[in-house]
């Protein structure tokens, strides 16, 4: 692990000036650019997503959410729109955000260089979609986003001593599927104690990621790994239809998705398996009680997609203000 007093960023006007971050920067803006021209193209609707709610989205992977006092009641800072992209579908069949999200991530993520406490997430979602319909959509959206930033940005990207090269597999081949139970098997081979009933951990991650050259998915998560939004398979039980999208080179996962849990019932049910109160989502569950559609959809981290691209050594290199666990910061 590096030092940890390597992977904090300087102060505002040092980061700011810096030609690394600002080439860094520019080359996010191609992003976005990019991906509202892809997403735009293929018939989706964009929307301002919520920043504060009565709950929020509780997968998130050992994090913790932030309260704020909304005229006398205990709301959330959104640490994902996902409930909100779900009750979206009720107005639009093909729906994206540009969301920000705010994950008090432990303490030990902090000197990992792909850990914020507060980011950015190109968040879609696609009425009556299988998991299959949007990983080729995500693939597609990867694919026109580099070829974009390469068009555009080719300066940045030499600036930044990025090797155009090594996007040369991403456009031309496609994303592997693995499942986890496959992803758990390599690991094991290559000396790593992974579970076999828990995500992909940290270094695994990193590890699995380093044995590839092009972006790859890993599928299949075992019930009991994500939260009560990620849909379980008829065919499978116990396994969720949902996917994370890993960068190679040791970049680790820059998106996650997958079909969702929709039915008023079932999600009674998930909630109760995951440990959460129904209770807490009275406004989200009245909506599923009278219907929400079935959908399948993903976030795509916009610092860890422009670390990627950039090839830069921390995710605090792709954000402005950046904000890591645990260190008080602008």
């Amino acid at each position: 692990m590096t030092d940890t007093l390597t992977t904090l960023p300087p102060g505002t006007r040092e980061h700011l000036l810096s030609p690394v971050t600002q080439a860094a920067l520019r080359v996010q803006n191609a992003i976005t650019t990019g991906a509202r021209d892809y997403l735009g193209a293929h018939g989706f609707q964009e929307l301002m997503p919520p920043l504060i709610g009565p709950v929020t989205d509780p997968g998130i992977r050992g994090s913790k959410q932030v309260d704020v006092d909304f005229y006398g009641h205990r709301y959330k800072l959104m640490t994902s729109v996902i409930l909100y992209k779900q009750a979206s579908l009720l107005a639009f069949d093909k729906i994206f955000y540009v969301a920000p999200n705010v994950r008090l991530e432990p303490l030990e993520t902090a000197d990992t260089g792909r850990h914020l406490a507060e980011f950015t997430q190109i968040d879609v979602e696609v009425r009556d979609a299988s998991r299959e319909d949007v990983l080729e959509l995500l693939q597609g959206l990867v694919r026109h986003i580099v070829t974009h930033v390469l068009r555009e940005r080719r300066a940045d990207l030499d600036l930044l001593g990025r090797d155009p090269a090594a996007f040369e597999a991403l456009l031309r081949e496609d994303f592997e599927r693995m499942t986890h139970r496959a992803a758990v098997a390599q690991l094991r081979g290559l000396a790593h104690g992974q579970s076999a009933d828990a995500e992909i951990d940290w270094a695994g991650e990193k590890l699995i990621s380093e044995q590839t050259d092009r972006p790859f998915y890993i599928v299949d998560y075992p019930k009991g790994s994500r939260g009560f939004t990620d849909g379980e398979s008829a065919a499978e039980p116990g396994i969720l239809r949902n996917f994370d999208l890993i960068a190679p080179a040791g970049f680790g996962e820059v998106a996650s998705g997958g079909e969702r849990t929709h039915e008023y019932r079932r999600l009674i049910e998930r909630m109760r398996e995951t440990g959460e109160n129904p209770a807490k989502y009275a406004w989200y569950l009245d909506l599923a009680r009278d219907g929400l559609p079935a959908s399948a959809g993903f976030g795509l981290g916009l610092e860890r997609l422009t670390r990627y691209l950039c090839g830069l050594d921390f995710v605090w290199q792709a954000n402005a203000y950046p904000k890591l666990p645990g260190i008080a910061s602008p």
